[in-house]
């Protein structure tokens, strides 16, 4: 049962119950989910595996253990998960305890006793799966290092890397049994990490009867200042080899940036993946590829490719699955503001057109074929007002039929998609920028609201029709705000030369593309409170905050919230990722210092919060405020100092300024206790500035129960 929130806060959004995207069996009657729920009255998180009925929509809990995970089909009855135990060892249910920490677990049924299974595995450098209970334990925390990336994201590198791992699960009078040798190290001795961290999975291997197909960074290149991953086939003769051939690379001439997403045909002779140009630019158009015949690597085909290079379809393909009968491709990809799934002919000389969109609204998290007969696809999505939706999909026709929506499609959040709008306005050039709005649920047009201005973080990305439990725009409209969120020069879903308008040029065209937003506001949405604006950012949106504050748009604002936001852009060097500032600022700091100082917001620090603009005491609220967000210890691709050093410029200024930080946080507050505490605090403050709701907004937070499933 799920209960009606009275109020959608803070605390209703995280406590709210969040699936993982489902799994069918095969036949698609059955779909297997996760489901983590936090209790702010109990502070603890529970987890459970569950199973829906695709015809009567009915939930049945199977397990609830916060050590279980990964639920995964073996036959149409029958599906193993993962148990993660003390002292490092983890459980693959009902087959085996390993010393060692292992997931992404994949299956494929061979025949009716015999299932392939592969898996990621934490790996030692002789190619043995780590055991941290082995390990001899070191006197001193000392770590020494001699070349380039010493830390990635929110750890520091070390010399263990995830290896894909298989075996042959035997079925036998009603058991699973792992086969002789056990689990066998794939590529033993390369150097080659898959999946590839910090966010790589299961998407990033695939597996059939006659081998596995892995992604791997480039081991001779350094991984700070490169973004190249390679394509890589281990052919087997079964999944009981205990010595595998060495894996193959598969060669992309002028393709060299990252590779993702191989998927096998089902036939397992083709595989379809998707490749980028660059080999500096971590956000470049992906190629969709197709390798046709395993036995010939060499014979990679692009589809819609053009002499020029730059390719026929100007949008980035991501998600990939065959059609049952291998004469289809369905992908997902970015198109504005939504993340739609597509379809296009498996043969490049067959896809003559551009890919056909059969699904464009709320965004696609994720979908699998259903059962040959039915030829429909299984698909799981949000949008801004439902945090998860299972339908079924008809690829044919695009009938879409919900089965299940944790969320009653937004209405146990007292959400729905009335208040959820956009426009289109002037870019800085010959183009238009989009942007989403969104308004509170209980919305009167012959009222004036103020604005909340959201700037998203990439630079290289971009606001969608989605769900987020970080920075969800309901949040700030159910404040009594009306929310909008731009998508300006640098953001994806819009064509390559939008998104790459942005480079060297990050205070450019995208500042004046927010200045004609936030003008086209106050000219066509006359229930807006222009003179009770907030402006907040994350990321490059915080970058973004601080250059506002040193140009005149900061002045319209009532207050700005800036969480990792850039303070100096000659401390880009700080970062993990040497190739994002290389290919952003057109080159090295000391090859082109020029670019770097163009755009740095310390230059005009000297503008934060004019005298006469500023009021520093708490009555009447100061024209303009910022609050340093920028978080943390452990985000090792901005550091805490970039923050500090934010807050240190505003309170020498005299600013009214906040500083929060969480240590035992990276780039993101993803715990949450610590993300009640941000979104407290961040509302707190713009609307003690914009006068939203004012202290209503701390009570409801604090009194709102959690949901139940």
């Amino acid at each position: 049962m799920t209960l009606m929130a009275a109020k959608f806060t803070p605390k209703v959004l995280l406590s709210a119950p969040r699936r993982s995207a489902g799994a069918p069996n095969c036949t698609g009657e059955k779909i297997l989910y996760t489901v983590t729920t936090y209790s702010f009255e109990e502070h603890r998180k529970t987890s459970q595996i569950r199973y829906l009925d695709a015809k009567t929509g009915q939930s049945t809990l199977l397990y609830e253990n916060p050590a279980y995970s990964e639920p995964t089909w073996i036959t149409e009855d029958r599906f193993i998960f993962l148990k993660n135990g003390d002292k490092g060892t983890t459980t693959v249910k009902e087959i085996k305890t390993f010393r060692g920490s292992i997931s992404n677990l994949k299956a494929k049924r061979l025949s009716d006793k015999t299932v392939a299974l592969a898996c990621s595995v934490l790996t030692t450098p002789e190619g043995k799966m780590f055991d941290s209970e082995a390990e001899e334990k070191p006197h001193s925390s000392a770590k020494v290092y001699t070349s380039l990336f010493v830390r990635h994201w929110d750890a520091w590198v070390g010399k263990n890397k995830q290896a894909v791992w298989y075996g042959s699960l035997e079925l036998q009078n009603g058991k699973t049994v792992l086969a002789e040798p056990g689990l066998v190290n794939a590529h033993p001795g390369t150097g080659l990490e898959c999946p590839v961290p910090p966010f790589g999975g299961s998407g990033d291997f695939d597996i059939c009867a006659s081998g596995i197909a892995f992604v791997a960074k480039d081991p001779h290149i350094n991984e700070a200042t490169h973004t190249k991953t390679d394509l890589y086939y281990v052919p087997l003769k079964s999944f009981t080899e205990s010595k595998p051939p060495k894996p193959q690379q598969v060669k992309t001439g002028k393709l060299q940036g990252y590779s993702q997403n191989p998927t096998f045909s089902p036939d397992g002779k083709s595989i379809a993946f998707t490749r980028m140009r660059s080999i500096q630019y971590e956000s470049d158009k992906t190629r969709l590829l197709v390798i046709p015949d395993v036995e010939d690597l060499s014979n990679v085909q692009e589809f819609f490719e053009t002499e020029d290079g730059e390719g026929g379809w100007d949008y980035k393909p991501d998600g990939i699955a065959w059609s049952h009968d291998g004469k289809e491709l369905y992908i997902t990809a970015e198109f504005e503001g939504t993340n739609a799934l597509w379809k296009v002919p498996s043969s490049p000389a067959d896809a003559k057109e551009p890919p056909t969109k059969i699904l464009g609204a709320g965004s696609v998290t994720d979908f699998k074929l259903l059962s040959p007969k039915s030829r429909k696809l299984f698909v799981t999505t949000s949008s801004l007002v439902d945090n998860s939706s299972y339908s079924v999909l008809d690829p044919r026709d695009q009938s879409l039929t919900l089965i299940s929506s944790s969320s009653k499609q937004g209405k146990s959040f007292g959400l729905s998609k009335k208040q959820c709008s956009d426009f289109w306005c002037k870019g800085a050039g010959d183009y238009k920028v989009h942007a989403l709005v969104m308004k509170p649920s209980n919305f009167d047009e012959s009222k004036k609201y103020p604005l909340a201005f959201l700037i998203h973080g990439g630079p290289q990305g971009a606001w969608g029709d989605s769900w987020s439990t970080r920075w969800n725009p309901a949040i700030f409209a159910e404040q009594g705000y009306v929310v909008v969120t731009p998508n300006p020069t640098g953001s994806s879903g819009y064509g390559m030369a939008l998104q790459n308008g942005i480079k060297e040029d990050w205070g450019g065209k995208p500042y004046n593309d927010l200045v004609n937003c936030f003008e086209y506001i106050g000219t066509h949405m006359p229930y807006v409170d222009m003179n009770r604006a907030v402006a907040l950012g994350a990321s490059y949106g915080g970058y973004m905050i601080n250059w506002i504050q040193g140009h005149p748009l900061g002045r319209k604002f009532k207050a700005l919230v800036c969480h990792d936001g850039v303070f100096c852009g000659l401390n880009q060097y700080c970062s993990e990722e040497l190739f994002f500032p290389l290919h952003d600022f057109g080159g090295t700091l000391w090859d082109n210092r020029a670019t770097y100082e163009k755009w740095d917001p310390s230059r005009f620090t000297g503008e934060w919060a004019t005298p006469q603009l500023v009021r520093i005491h708490p009555a009447p609220p100061a024209p303009v405020a910022v609050s340093s967000l920028n978080v943390l210890d452990l985000d090792y691709r901005l550091p805490i100092t970039e923050g500090l050093a934010a807050f240190n410029v505003l309170q020498s200024r005299g600013v009214p300024s906040k500083f929060l930080t969480f240590p035992d946080e990276n780039h993101w507050v993803l715990k949450p206790e610590n993300s009640l505490v941000w979104h407290k605090e961040v509302l707190d403050w713009i609307n003690r500035y914009a006068s939203a709701e004012g202290d209503e907004c701390a009570s409801v937070v604090e009194k709102t129960g959690s949901m139940k499933i």
